[in-house]
C-alpha cells in the first residue's frame, strides 16, 4: 500500500515538473521573440540586418534629432541596450538559448511598450534617411561625442562599443577611432583601459583604410 501511495506521489510530482518545464519554455519562447521583434526583425536576421534596423530607429531618437527631448533619450538608452544584446554575437547566442535579459531596463511591460513605440516609427525611415544621417554624421562632433560616451560606458571594450555605435564599421573605422580617443586620452579627458589597450596594439599593426570616411557600396 506504501509503495503504490509513494509511486502515485511521485506521477503527481512528474505531472508538475512537466508543466513547470512547459510554462518556462512558454516564457521562453515569448520573451526570445521580444527583442527582435522591438527591431522589427526576424529571429534569424544577419548581424547587418540587425544593425540596419537598429540604424533605423536610433537616427529618429537620436538626441541631435531630439534636442531636449527627455522621452526621446530614454528610447534612445533603451534601445542601446538591446543592440548591445542583439549585436554582441556571444550575448545574442545567449539570449537566444534561454530568452532571458539580464537588465532590469528591458523588463517584460518595458519591452511590450517599445515593441508598440517603435512599430509606427521604423516604418518612417527610409534607407535615404539613413544614409543622409550617416553622410552628416560620420567626421562630425556628435560622432566624437558618442564615441567618448560610449567608451566611458563600455571601458574601452571596443567590441561592445561597435554595437552600438551608429554608422560604424570595425574596418573602416577603427583606425580613425583609435586617433580620436588616443586624443581623448593623451588630454585627459579618457583613462586608458586594458580592453582598449589591447585592442589598439592590433589596430595600429593593421593597414588603416585609404578613404575611412567614405562608405562602400551598399
Amino acid at each position: 500500500m506504501g509503495k503504490r501511495k509513494k509511486s502515485r506521489v511521485s506521477r503527481d510530482e512528474d505531472e508538475e515538473d512537466e508543466v513547470v518545464q512547459e510554462e518556462e519554455s512558454n516564457h521562453s519562447s515569448s520573451n526570445e521573440k521580444s527583442l527582435y521583434e522591438i527591431l522589427g526583425v526576424e529571429k534569424a536576421a544577419s548581424q547587418q540586418e540587425i544593425k540596419k534596423a537598429y540604424y533605423k530607429l536610433a537616427l529618429r531618437l537620436h538626441p541631435d534629432k531630439n534636442p531636449g527631448d527627455e522621452e526621446a533619450k530614454e528610447k534612445f538608452q533603451q534601445l542601446q541596450k538591446v543592440i548591445s544584446i542583439l549585436g554582441d554575437e556571444e550575448k545574442r547566442a545567449v539570449y537566444d538559448q534561454t530568452g532571458c535579459v539580464d537588465d532590469t531596463d528591458l523588463a517584460g511591460d518595458v519591452v511590450e511598450n517599445l515593441k508598440s513605440f517603435f512599430r509606427t516609427m521604423y516604418k518612417k525611415v527610409t534607407d535615404a534617411d539613413i544614409e543622409e544621417f550617416e553622410a552628416n554624421y560620420r567626421g562630425s562632433d556628435s560622432e566624437k561625442k558618442d564615441l567618448i560616451d560610449l567608451y566611458r560606458k563600455f571601458k574601452g571594450n571596443m567590441n561592445k562599443l561597435f554595437c552600438s555605435m551608429l554608422c560604424s564599421d570595425p574596418k573602416l573605422d577603427s583606425h580613425r577611432f583609435k586617433d580620436m580617443l588616443d586624443e581623448a586620452i593623451a588630454a585627459g579627458e579618457l583613462k586608458e583601459s586594458k580592453a582598449y589597450k589591447k585592442w589598439a596594439k592590433k589596430v595600429s599593426e593593421m593597414k588603416p583604410p585609404t578613404s575611412p570616411l567614405r562608405r562602400k557600396g551598399k
